[in-house]
């Protein structure tokens, strides 16, 4: 089956490089990228969307391909002068090359323009060869609640990359709370996006502050059931182990087992209101979910060879 336009939701690191293998294995489709603001954040003036920043990067063959994030050939003089500077945050650093982006992006929303249209303008330097589109014009922002350590314990809110670069994940989460997200709305081009998919994939990010958050935009979900073509996800878990990031974190607090079975399962069959038509998970592990067609498969993007296989095996199934 020749699919002519794929849609795919994504977050960082993970859905970048499955992106790259897709654009790999379907050259001539279109393809559309729903990427995952949550992360998103405003430091030092800047507005920083890290997610889109690293599929960018990714596609355009500006990405550093050990850390997976952030530019190549990075150097840091201006995070040194910061912290000469003694300028709070030092936990987060900006790369010379990264910062760039950084003040383009603020430059152009201050002046009036939607995130939409500036990732648009910063994609033009970097030829993804993907259409990547926020996933909301409309800011919004993962918060994690933890005991603060500092505060004997008590409950507080802090920003999502807090919690992740400062803390590394070790405070335990109570909750993810999308603020703003019930004032937000799907991009231009999403629905539409969707509605003309002959496939829609969920990329192996994180359940919760990724491809959750992208689904808690009102209207995101809905627009997903309507879509044509089949829904085909990719499990983020592999014998029972994250492969990248924190989603072993962040699923205990919505009470989802850590495995690609208790994913499957909390995202459902889109025959009983869930999302999916299909499930892929890896070859060894345990990944019933009533209503969807599992298929076992190697789901390690260990090359590009292997990560554009994952992504044509994803096709067969949403040809299925």
């Amino acid at each position: 089956m020749r699919f002519v336009q794929i849609v795919v939701l994504a977050g960082g690191v993970g859905g970048a490089r499955f992106l790259r293998g897709l654009k790999a294995a379907v050259p001539g489709s279109g393809i559309t990228a729903i990427v995952n603001t949550g992360d998103d954040v405003t430091l030092h003036g800047l507005r920083i969307c890290p997610d889109l920043d690293t599929v960018v990067y990714t596609l355009g063959g500006g990405i550093d391909e050990e850390r997976g994030w952030g530019r190549a050939e990075e150097t840091w003089t201006v995070k040194e002068e910061l912290a000469g500077y003694g300028a709070e945050p030092t936990w987060f650093g900006l790369g010379d090359r990264d910062l760039a982006t950084h003040l383009v992006r603020t430059r152009m929303l201050d002046a009036g323009y939607p995130l939409s249209q500036v990732t648009a303008a910063l994609a033009t330097r970097w030829q993804p060869g993907v259409t990547v589109l926020p996933m909301s014009d409309q800011r919004v922002e993962t918060h994690v609640v933890v005991a603060d350590p500092e505060r004997d314990g008590r409950q507080q809110a802090i920003h999502f990359q807090e919690w992740w670069v400062r803390y590394r994940a070790s405070l335990t989460p109570s909750a993810f709370v999308q603020v703003g997200v019930d004032a937000a709305r799907p991009a231009p081009g999403v629905t539409e996006a969707l509605a003309a998919a002959d496939a829609v994939l969920l990329a192996p990010s994180n359940p919760v502050v990724s491809i959750g958050t992208i689904l808690g935009v009102p209207g995101m979900r809905e627009a997903l059931l309507a879509a044509k073509g089949r829904i085909v996800g990719i499990s983020p878990i592999v014998g029972g182990a994250v492969l990248r990031g924190m989603a072993d974190r962040c699923l205990p607090v919505l009470g989802i087992e850590v495995s690609a079975e208790g994913v499957g399962r909390h995202y459902g069959a889109r025959a009983d209101g869930g999302l999916l038509d299909a499930w892929l998970v890896a070859p060894d592990d345990p990944g019933a979910v009533p209503g969807v067609d599992v298929r076992r498969v190697p789901l390690l993007m260990s090359d590009p060879e292997a990560t554009a296989a994952l992504a044509r095996a994803a096709l067969d199934a949403a040809g299925a």
